[in-house]
């Protein structure tokens, strides 16, 4: 028996022509005894492809048909909806106060033009009645020397002279009488109504086509309506392989999925690229498919559909450069206390909609080169925490030029600069920040099921002050100045990416700026673990990757295609959103003096202003003047390789109170942890003679670390 199946030949006869790729030819097996008795053919064709399957029913279909929204999305947003009449409102107010200011200029013009228009009305009435625009007939039937027509057309020309004088003597006497009518019992203020809306209308009549009467009071923006040619023109200047040849054989260079249509302030079309052609490829050239669409670049905004193929292309392009159009005005310039755990308006979307974030829950990066808007950004969102008053504010300037200097007065610790004290009263901060956030997990962990259900700090439970579970928001711009510090950074680093993995939950959120997204400025355990992303115009792959996450690139999400005039500009990449290109409001400095006014306000009466806000400028913590490794190494002996962390501490406690008073031993092993050195099992002596083995350090470790920090081969 055959060990491979072959195609049965009635199967073969029912199939259809098949282009000749799609078959191939294998070897068959038989039995040597077989092949001996009759010889098998060489080879036999088998078809790739098997029957044609059904698809799924007309019921399928419909499970999986996409539902477009029965309302628009400007009616399901409250917000958006009454951004929309305002817009509505001040747009026919605008008109109304316009034309009613110069309403007597027009009325005047009118007046003067009212014989032109009596004498055209005259004029017109008589050319009507006397069957004038049949002239040039007549006169062309006498040319051909047609009798015949010339004789219908006369007799033709008579009946309408003759229907339409006794039309205009009627139309007369009507008219006469009415006036009498009107001049013998209308009261006077009739008649001069009447009076005034005939001079109107005989002089609106009187009006020059190329004279109007009446301004324009809005000056409309003249945009070219977008049209599948005008795609498909622009997608194929863009010298892609895959599409000048689709083109060159007659196909589209983009099959359209659904119509082009309005969508906000510009127009949205979706569709298919021909095969091999990818979303990023179209990015990577958007300026040349500016180009093509004969629009700003600012305008053109190619995107990925993220639950599609890679091929997929949605194609917005706005009727306004992006960084030119008017944002609604920032809801927050006037409204009142805000709450973090709730999304809170930031930016505008290329259609001019509103996008949220709420800053609870969350660790974020903000990326860019400089100029590009990223200390605004951040500036903003730390403006947005402070207007919830039960927030403490942490915000450091490490460029050292002032920027967030309006959110001093509401800061529970600021610092400006990055001189050596500006460091060490950071670090004091930090060391305190992850004291509480181990106070936080105790009082979560010992917190009833039925007060803290999910384990997390919520916005109830910062209300309830005798938890002491408020929000507490970090910002630091220039981050890297921080991670490279030479004596602070490793430590910094490490408090940091414990705030970014367990902060979140515990009320505690950290936002980091730099303009130098590497690996230095933003460590690997940090940019792994931010949850939120900002990424204003960037070089190149590998800083669009750091802060956007490994293989945005890949997948489309390129802030190096930003163009320099679109500052403030970036992709948002929300927590457990897809990645969008977004506006942030533009906060200048006396504005965000003006919010931060009205934030120091809300704390004042609610009670919560501590800290710099009340004029306390703390010294740094006396351990961040010190070195640890040295006052280790001055409290052990050289004749003592290992001792347990709790000698060590004991130890430290004495030589310098202020700074290590109160450490535990797990304390130590953190705070060795950034400088490399390992803590492990020590055998020891307790205080009764008694052998034991507990967590310790080996001095000789200690010693290697000085040395190598220090860049010498010895170390006292």
């Amino acid at each position: 028996m055959s060990d491979v199946v072959t195609t049965d030949q009635s199967d073969q006869h029912d199939e259809p022509d098949r282009d000749p790729a799609e078959v191939v030819n294998i070897t068959s097996k038989r039995p040597a005894s077989e092949k001996e008795s009759q010889p098998a053919p060489a080879s036999e064709p088998i078809t790739v492809d098997g029957p044609q399957p059904e698809g799924p029913g007309y019921l399928g279909r419909l499970k999986d048909a996409k539902r477009r929204a029965i309302v628009p999305s400007w009616l399901q947003s409250q917000q958006e909806f009454a951004t929309a009449l305002k817009w509505v409102s001040g747009h026919y107010g605008h008109l109304i106060g316009f034309h009613g200011l110069r309403s007597p200029v027009y009325a005047g013009k009118l007046v003067l033009q009212s014989p032109r228009g009596t004498a055209k009305l005259i004029a017109g009435t008589l050319r009507w009645v006397s069957d004038a625009e049949g002239e040039p007939v007549r006169a062309a039937s006498v040319q051909r020397e047609d009798a015949v027509e010339y004789l219908k057309l006369s007799r033709q020309r008579d009946g309408r002279v003759r229907m339409r004088t006794l039309l205009a003597l009627l139309a007369s006497l009507v008219g006469l009488g009415a006036a009498l009518a009107l001049y013998v019992l209308a009261p006077g203020w009739l008649q001069l109504v009447s009076v005034s809306a005939l001079i109107l209308a005989l002089g609106s009549v009187g009006t020059a086509a190329d004279a109007p009467v009446a301004t324009r009071a809005v000056e409309l923006p003249k945009v070219q309506r977008l049209t599948s040619d005008i795609v498909l023109r622009a997608l194929a200047s863009l010298s892609i392989s895959q599409i000048n040849q689709a083109v060159a054989k007659g196909r589209p260079g983009m099959v359209f999925t659904s119509p082009i249509t309005r969508d906000g302030p510009g127009w949205r079309a979706e569709g298919d690229l021909p095969y091999g052609v990818t979303v990023s490829d179209v990015m990577d050239r958007r300026d040349r498919l500016a180009s093509g669409l004969r629009r700003p670049l600012g305008c053109v905004w190619p995107e990925a559909v993220p639950d599609e193929h890679t091929g997929r292309l949605v194609l917005w392009v706005g009727d306004q450069d992006m960084n030119k159009a008017q944002q609604p005005k920032w809801p927050m310039l006037v409204g009142g206390p805000v709450d973090l755990f709730k999304p809170q308006a930031f930016a505008t979307d290329q259609r001019g909609r509103w996008v949220a974030q709420a800053l609870m829950y969350i660790s974020g990066i903000v990326g860019a080169v400089p100029r590009m808007g990223k200390t605004f950004l951040l500036r903003l969102l730390l403006l947005i925490a402070g207007m919830d008053p039960r927030a403490e504010v942490h915000p450091y300037d490490l460029k050292g030029t002032g920027d967030l200097s309006a959110l001093g007065r509401i800061a529970h610790r600021y610092r400006a600069g990055d001189d050596e004290q500006d460091i060490a009263y950071a670090l004091a901060d930090l060391r305190e920040l992850r004291t509480e956030l181990r106070r936080r997990a105790k009082v979560l962990r010992n917190l009833p099921k039925d007060i803290c259900p999910e384990s997390k700090v919520t916005s109830a439970l910062a209300n309830m002050k005798q938890y002491g579970l408020h929000p507490i928001v970090v910002g630091a711009d220039e981050c890297q100045v921080w991670f490279e510090h030479p004596k602070y950074g490793a430590e910094i680093e490490e408090i940091c990416t414990d705030l970014v993995k367990r902060g979140p939950a515990l009320g505690i959120t950290l936002l980091l700026a730099t303009q130098r997204p590497d690996s230095k400025s933003l460590p690997t355990g940090i940019s792994a673990n931010a949850t939120v992303r900002w990424c204003l115009k960037v070089m190149g792959q590998i800083e669009n990757d750091m802060v956007l996450g490994t293989g945005s690139y890949k997948r489309g999400i390129r802030a190096n295609m930003l163009a320099w005039a679109d500052k403030g500009i970036c992709y948002f990449v929300g927590e457990g959103a897809d990645a969008r290109i977004v506006r942030a409001v533009y906060i200048d400095a006396p504005t965000a003096d003006v919010i931060s006014l009205r934030a120091y306000k809300l704390r004042k009466e609610a009670g919560t202003l501590s800290g710099h806000a009340l004029g306390e400028d703390p010294a740094a913590d006396a351990s961040a003047s010190f070195d640890l490794l040295a006052d280790i190494l001055a409290v052990t002996k050289a004749e003592e390789p290992k001792l347990w962390n709790e000698v060590v501490v004991a130890r430290l406690a004495e030589l310098r109170p202020d700074a290590y008073g109160g450490w535990e031993a797990e304390q130590l092993t953190a705070a060795l942890k950034p400088f490399g050195v390992p803590t492990g099992q020590v055998w020891g002596k307790t205080e009764d003679g008694r052998k034991a083995n507990r967590r310790g350090i080996e001095r000789a470790k200690v010693t290697a670390a000085v040395a190598e920090r220090d860049g010498s081969r010895v170390a006292s």
